[in-house]
């Protein structure tokens, strides 16, 4: 007979959303901390805890049943409500030590944030960092990060914001690049050049064709998603890119192209969920980011 929700063992929600997530059980044990061989029970005990198979295998892992499918809704809202109940209790901490836990860009997290968590962790030892470098999205609400400062506002219920300013972008290579390829005259005649830019992202496509220029994906004979990279490789003198103006005029070796030809910023907020931001260590951290992270910025 099946188990009344109520008395639903949590960990086996858990375990449920986690496969349903990653659709594999060594990825969802690895998610949960856990062996795969007692995500595997945990899965078994809770289909036998429901009476009914929750997921079916296939080729390339675990599927959701239909039966598995009607439960999400449920598994989901119940995810949701332990997550503001432990949003809750940690917005009642009154102590300044403990761990924020901070999510930024790829680029912020390299090129920002050493030096500013330098600054933060002298003026604030007893509170520790956990640095999540990520161009996805990641999940204030269920704690996946404190504070996240992220390129777009925010949509989320419950996510204060706060638009630290305008990360203005530009053309650049470095000199040896240009030394041994030439500069060029025109903005169209980048074309001509070897482009930086992204692999399965068509933010850049879409940006060019904007501005006019015919471009495809194999416009960009470097393609990669990694912002880190991206740089390096600009850097490096592999070829023309767009970058952040601040980083990349304090860069001996390289060089800024047409900078009378507008490129659109990017906006830079700073977000957390309101629950934690009277926390004593999540306002130090979000003041301390805030002030620091002005400087390269347009207000």
């Amino acid at each position: 007979m099946a188990a009344a929700l109520p008395d639903l063992d949590w960990r086996l929600v858990q375990t449920l959303l986690a496969v349903a997530r990653t659709g594999s059980l060594s990825a969802a044990a690895h998610a949960l901390g856990l062996s795969q061989p007692t995500t595997g029970r945990q899965v078994r005990a809770l289909e036998a805890a429901l009476g009914g198979a929750v997921f079916a295998r296939h080729p390339r892992g675990l599927a959701l049943t239909e039966f598995g499918r009607s439960l999400m809704p449920a598994a989901e809202a119940m995810a949701e409500g332990a997550a503001r109940l432990s949003l809750a209790a940690a917005g009642r901490e009154a102590s300044i030590a403990g761990t924020v836990r901070i999510t930024a860009s790829v680029f912020v997290s390299h090129s920002w944030l050493p030096g500013i968590l330098a600054g933060l962790r002298e003026a604030e030892p007893e509170i520790e960092i956990e640095l999540v470098p990520s161009d996805t999205t990641e999940n204030l609400l269920f704690r996946e990060a404190d504070i996240a400062i992220r390129m777009y506002r925010p949509e989320q219920l419950d996510i204060l914001a706060r638009h630290l300013g305008d990360m203005k972008l530009g053309f650049f290579a470095a000199r040896s690049y240009l030394d041994r390829h030439g500069r060029p005259e025109t903005p169209e005649a980048l074309l001509k050049h070897t482009l930086i830019g992204y692999d399965r992202s068509d933010v850049m496509i879409r940006g060019f064709r904007e501005r006019g220029f015919p471009v495809s994906r194999h416009s960009f004979a470097l393609r990669c998603d990694d912002q880190a990279v991206c740089w390096a490789l600009l850097r490096a003198g592999c070829g023309i890119g767009i970058a952040q103006i601040g980083a990349a005029e304090a860069e001996p070796g390289l060089e800024r192209l047409f900078a009378d030809l507008p490129l659109p910023s990017l906006p830079v907020w700073l977000s957390a969920h309101e629950a934690l931001r009277s926390t004593p260590r999540i306002r130090r951290v979000w003041d301390h980011l805030a002030e620091a992270i002005g400087p390269f910025l347009d207000a």
